[in-house]
C-alpha cells in the first residue's frame, strides 16, 4: 500500500459507473476504432514521399561535396579558421549543441508538468511575459525599434492576457491533471512522445549539415565552384527554402503521426473503453493506433500538415526578411504586421487541424470529410467555447515559445564567443538564430503533442458522448457542467 506508484486516480478511475444514470454508447459505434481498410488522401501522400525522396537526394549531394572538403575547416568552438564565405561546419557544430539544448529543455519542460500540474500554466505565462519584457528592453538597448515596438506591444498583451486568463486556470489545471493522471497509467503515451522527440531530433541534426553543405557547395566563391559546380546565391536560396520546407513538412508530419497515434491509442481507449481495470480496453491500443496512422492514414496527415507547414515556411521568410533590415522604417513595420497575421491564420490552421486529427484517428477519415466533421461537432455542442478558454494548449506553446527562444539564446551567446570568420559583419546571424529557434520550437512541441493529444481526445470525446466523462472524470465533468452547461445538455 505505500509503494511509490501512484496507482489508480479518482481522475483515471472511478470504480462505480453510470454515475450520472446515462447510458454509454458502444465504444464501436459508427466505426469508431473500425477504419475502412483504405488508403486516405493518396494524391497527398505520393506528393509527401516524393518531396521527402528529394530532399534524400539532396542531401546525397550536398553532403558528399562537402565531406569531399573535410566540411569547411572549422571545429567545435573555432572561429577563426576555414572558409569566411559561407557557413561552414563551425555552425553545424553550433547547431548541434543547439539541438542537444533543446532536447534537454524539452524534456525537462515535459517532467516540470508532471511533477507540478497545477503550477506549470502560471510559471509557464509569467516566464513567458519576463522573457518577452526581456527582449523588448534588449532591442530598445541595441536600437532596433520595429522589433521593440512590436514586442512592447507583445510584452504589454502578454500581462493583460495573464490577469484575464486567471480565472481559467482552475478547469485548465484540473483537466491537465486528468491527462497526466491518464498518461501515468499509460507508459506508452511518454515512449511515443520520446520516440518522436528522438526522431525529430535527428531530422533537426540532418537538417543542420544538409543545409551547411548547400551554403558550401553552391555558394558563390566556395572552394565547389572551382571544379565547375554552377554556384549562384539564387541556387542557394531555393535549396534552402526547398531544404526547410521539407524539413517542416517531414516535422509536422512525425508529429500529426504520434498525435493521432496517442488520440486513437491510449487516450481514446481509455476515454470510450475505460480504464484497464475494466477489463473491456483491446490489447496494444497503441500499437494498432500508429499502424492505421502510419499507413492508411498518412496521407490525411500529410495533407493537413502541408497547409500548415506552407503557412509557416511563409511566416518565416518574413521573419528573416524582417531581421535582415536596419531599425525603423515603414517596410520593417509592414514586414512584421504581415507575420503577425500570417502568425494568426496559422495558429487557427493548426487549432481546427488537431481535431480534425482525432477524427482521423478514432474513425480513419479521409483529412476534408474529418474536417467537416470536426467543425459540424464543435459548433453544435458549443465545445468551441471550452476550446477557447482552455489554456492547456496556450500553456504548451508558451513552452515551446521558452524552449526555442533559450535555443536562439544559447547560439547567439556561441556567436559571439566563437566569433566565427564567415560572420565578421554579422551577415549570418540572424539565419543562424532562426535556425536555432526553430530547432528549440520543434523539439519542445513533439514532447507537448502528448499533453495536447489527451486534452483535444476528451473534448472531442465530450462532444459526442459528454455522458462517458462523467463517469470517467467526475469532478472535471462536474466543472464544467458549471461553467458550460450548453455542453452537457442532455445528460
Amino acid at each position: 500500500m505505500n509503494a511509490p506508484n501512484p496507482g489508480p486516480t479518482p481522475n483515471y478511475y472511478t470504480p462505480q459507473q453510470n454515475v450520472y444514470n446515462s447510458i454509454e454508447k458502444s465504444p464501436y459505434d459508427i466505426g469508431r476504432f473500425r477504419p475502412k481498410k483504405r488508403v486516405n488522401d493518396p494524391i497527398f501522400l505520393v506528393l509527401f514521399i516524393a518531396q521527402f525522396a528529394g530532399y534524400i537526394v539532396l542531401s546525397v549531394i550536398s553532403l558528399s561535396s562537402w565531406t569531399g572538403n573535410s566540411g569547411g575547416g572549422e571545429g567545435l568552438g573555432q572561429g577563426n579558421d576555414g572558409t569566411s564565405v559561407t557557413l561552414n561546419s563551425s555552425t553545424a557544430y553550433l547547431l548541434l549543441l543547439v539541438t542537444a539544448a533543446a532536447l534537454v529543455l524539452s524534456i525537462s519542460y515535459l517532467m516540470l508538468t508532471r511533477m507540478f500540474t497545477r503550477l506549470i500554466m502560471h510559471i509557464t505565462l509569467i516566464l513567458s511575459i519576463v522573457l518577452n519584457i526581456g527582449i523588448c528592453i534588449y532591442y530598445w538597448y541595441t536600437k532596433y525599434y520595429s522589433g521593440a515596438i512590436i514586442f512592447t506591444i507583445i510584452a504589454l498583451f502578454s500581462i493583460f492576457v495573464y490577469y484575464g486568463m486567471r480565472s481559467r486556470i482552475p478547469l485548465a489545471s484540473l483537466l491537465l491533471q486528468v491527462v497526466v493522471d491518464v498518461s501515468k497509467h499509460h507508459k506508452s503515451v511518454f515512449l511515443v512522445s520520446f520516440l518522436a522527440l528522438l526522431v525529430q531530433a535527428a531530422l533537426s541534426v540532418w537538417y543542420v549539415f544538409i543545409t551547411m553543405a548547400t551554403y558550401l557547395k553552391w555558394t558563390p566563391g566556395s572552394a565547389s565552384c572551382n571544379t565547375g559546380t554552377s554556384c549562384s546565391s539564387s541556387k542557394v536560396a531555393g535549396l534552402i527554402v526547398y531544404a526547410t520546407f521539407s524539413y517542416l513538412w517531414t516535422s509536422q508530419v512525425v508529429g500529426n503521426v504520434a498525435l493521432v497515434t496517442m488520440s486513437g491509442g491510449p487516450f481514446g481507449s481509455w476515454y470510450y473503453f475505460g480504464p484497464r481495470e475494466l477489463g473491456e480496453m483491446p490489447a496494444h491500443p497503441t500499437r494498432s493506433a500508429f499502424v492505421r496512422a502510419s499507413t492508411l492514414s498518412l496521407g490525411s496527415i500529410a495533407f493537413g500538415s502541408l497547409i500548415v507547414t506552407l503557412l509557416e515556411l511563409v511566416r518565416m521568410m518574413l521573419n528573416a526578411l524582417r531581421s535582415s533590415g536596419d531599425g525603423f522604417c515603414p517596410q520593417a513595420i509592414f514586414l512584421c504586421c504581415a507575420e503577425c497575421l500570417v502568425g494568426f491564420i496559422e495558429s487557427l490552421v493548426q487549432y481546427f487541424n488537431r481535431y480534425a486529427y482525432i477524427e482521423i484517428a478514432l474513425y480513419g477519415k479521409p483529412y476534408i470529410a474529418a474536417a467537416k466533421d470536426t467543425w459540424r461537432l464543435i459548433k453544435d455542442r458549443g465545445i468551441d467555447a471550452l476550446i477557447n478558454d482552455s489554456l492547456v494548449g496556450l500553456t504548451m506553446t508558451m513552452g515551446a515559445y521558452l524552449v526555442g527562444l533559450l535555443s536562439s539564446l544559447f547560439a547567439s551567446i556561441y556567436l559571439k564567443a566563437t566569433s566565427p570568420a564567415y560572420n565578421s559583419n554579422g551577415q549570418y546571424t540572424a539565419p543562424v538564430l532562426l535556425f536555432a529557434f526553430l530547432i528549440g520550437i520543434q523539439c519542445s512541441l513533439m514532447l507537448a503533442s502528448s499533453i495536447e493529444a489527451g486534452v483535444s481526445t476528451i473534448f472531442v470525446g465530450l462532444g459526442e458522448d459528454p455522458q462517458v466523462l462523467a463517469n470517467r472524470a467526475p469532478q472535471l465533468f462536474s466543472k464544467i457542467a458549471s461553467m458550460y452547461p450548453q455542453v452537457v445538455t442532455g445528460v
